[in-house]
């Protein structure tokens, strides 16, 4: 149940509620302020990894206070209290500021839904905002849709994220992966490592194979992400693959392992006309503005006019 401050709060404002559309989910909230004691996180929040952040408590005070409102919703279990729905970030480095005694950021600015959320729309909700976000292409989807395996089955996850399971597993996989590259100076950037290894058909990323990459990264052998593309040529050559994985060996050397690649043999008349047709394609338009006119140059163009409709004639 509701407690009477939360009642008589939302008696005050009740001609005030607006409506925040969100994706399918549809709030009904209106905003006031609270103490920081009376905000309680989220307990499954889908967002992993740690939340202390010195440069956001630097703009929270100098903006004298946070600039965007908590989304929190009457908290179920605890009365005159609210629970997180987006905002945690926020919350947490408020309290780290009113913790070294600056207290005149406890009181912070919520928006308040007019009910508690069920778990589908609490994380509808928040999925939405942060998608609008530009760290979510950055790094968070691969972690909340692991997250959201382990709170709600990959069925449920899916259809939250408004994908296929398919395509779930893929981001479930690429955050597995990024959690062992543990020696990088931006951990932050392990997900980029990831997506650069799963580029590669995962037919050939043996287990054998993704211990080898992860140990040479770790050991910084491989210091550019990019250069995992270099695995598309290596590891279908078997001498080349042998090399990598051995202990001295590195992508460098295994690409000089590499057997040579023959030469596609010409395809006869069919590539020469091609190739006839691309070199006249690569004439710089200047370069045709001095030939204009070149009687010898118009002789040959006519030759060779001849010479291609005897050539259409005898095989039509």
């Amino acid at each position: 149940m509701n407690s009477p401050s939360q009642a008589k709060d939302r008696d005050n404002v009740v001609v005030n509620l607006q409506e925040r559309r969100l994706d399918r989910t549809v709030l009904r909230t209106y905003r006031t302020k609270a103490d920081i004691d009376a905000i309680v996180p989220n307990e499954k929040q889908p967002r992993l990894g740690p939340k202390i952040d010195e440069e956001l408590q630097r703009q929270i005070e100098a903006n004298g206070g946070l600039f965007e409102p908590l989304l929190v919703e009457p908290h179920p279990d605890f009365p005159g209290k609210y629970r997180i729905i987006d905002g945690d970030r926020r919350w947490t480095n408020s309290r780290v500021l009113v913790e070294q005694g600056k207290k005149e950021f406890r009181q912070l600015p919520i928006e308040v839904t007019d009910r508690t959320l069920s778990d589908e729309d609490r994380l509808r909700a928040w999925i939405y905002i942060h998608r609008q976000r530009k760290e979510w292409d950055a790094k968070e989807k691969e972690m909340v849709a692991y997250r959201l395996v382990d709170l709600m089955g990959r069925a449920s996850a899916a259809n939250i994220l408004g994908i296929t399971v398919r395509d779930l597993d893929k981001l479930v996989d690429i955050f597995e992966l990024s959690e062992k590259f543990t020696s990088l100076r931006d951990p932050s950037a392990a997900i980029t490592w990831a997506r650069e290894m799963m580029g590669v058909s995962k037919k050939l990323l043996t287990p054998s194979i993704v211990e080898a990459v992860v140990k040479k990264v770790n050991d910084r052998r491989i210091t550019n992400s990019k250069e995992l593309r270099k695995l598309r040529a290596i590891l279908p050559d078997p001498v080349a693959r042998a090399n990598f994985l051995s202990d001295g060996g590195d992508l460098d050397s295994a690409m000089l392992r590499l057997a040579p690649q023959e030469k596609k043999p010409r395809g006869g008349l069919s590539d020469d006309l091609e190739a006839a047709v691309e070199a006249m394609k690569s004439v710089p338009w200047t370069t045709l503005q001095g030939l204009k006119g070149d009687p010898e140059l118009l002789k040959r163009i006519e030759a060779a006019e001849e010479l291609l409709r005897s050539l259409k004639k005898a095989i039509t």
